[in-house]
């Protein structure tokens, strides 16, 4: 993925059935780096990663559903990198396994996280830098990433919370539409229009693009998820 006026050194592709995007984003100067949610297949990260020339410093998660973490505990043996969620998503990242079975496919070993998020925290990588912004909603301990440095086009991975067009379902564990509408109207649509959004599933976006038409939290939202 080309980053318009950006030199991070990143790379986006979906893995896992569900098709989970998982980013790697790294510091141009030190290519040091963040792995954003390592959904599944774990061989296919560490290989982009050393075809990137990047050491993971840190796998970060947006939030503990079985499609963005199944991978984390392979990775991170396989790197070395510490692993970082929110607190608040301790219980459904501990209990991947039964979330992987409601949804027929195999049991998997998450591991264990490391680095336990409260929302607020800078995560450093060389000389780069991202934001940790709380957005509950589609889970208690869903996160957003927020990324700017001098005069580059903000960027923001906003995991299930907001995609191109549509927000994240709020009908499994901890799932409520009214904290998700409010944590994208206040601190992700206050930031600027022309951050480029990478969500946890499909297509980018921008700010500007969802504030003004997505459907379900947007300037004419009529509609509200389910």
């Amino acid at each position: 993925m080309l980053l318009p006026q950006s030199n991070l050194v990143i790379e986006t592709f979906p893995v896992g059935k569900l098709g989970c995007n998982c980013t790697i984003v790294a510091c141009p100067e030190t290519h040091e780096g963040l792995v954003v949610d390592p959904g599944d297949e774990a061989p296919r990260i560490v290989a982009q990663l050393k075809k990137m020339g990047v050491t993971a410093i840190k796998l970060v998660h947006t939030h503990a559903h079985f499609d963005h973490v199944m991978a984390t505990d392979e990775v991170a043996k396989e790197t070395g990198a510490d692993t970082a969620l929110h607190e608040a998503d301790r219980w459904l990242f501990e209990n991947v396994a039964m979330q992987a079975a409601l949804f027929g496919l195999p049991p998997v070993a998450p591991g264990t996280f490391s680095h336990a998020l409260q929302g607020g925290e800078v995560l450093r990588f060389g000389q780069r830098e991202a934001r940790v912004i709380h957005t509950p909603g589609h889970t208690r301990g869903s996160i957003c990433l927020y990324l700017e440095h001098g005069d580059e086009r903000p960027l923001l991975f906003s995991g299930d919370t907001l995609f191109a067009g549509s927000v994240g379902r709020t009908d499994l564990w901890g799932g409520s539409f009214e904290e998700l509408s409010r944590s994208i109207r206040g601190p992700i649509f206050d930031l600027p229009e022309t951050t480029l959004i990478i969500p946890g599933h499909g297509d980018h976006s921008t700010i500007g693009m969802e504030r003004e038409d997505n459907p379900f939290v947007g300037k004419y939202a009529t509609a509200r998820s389910t």
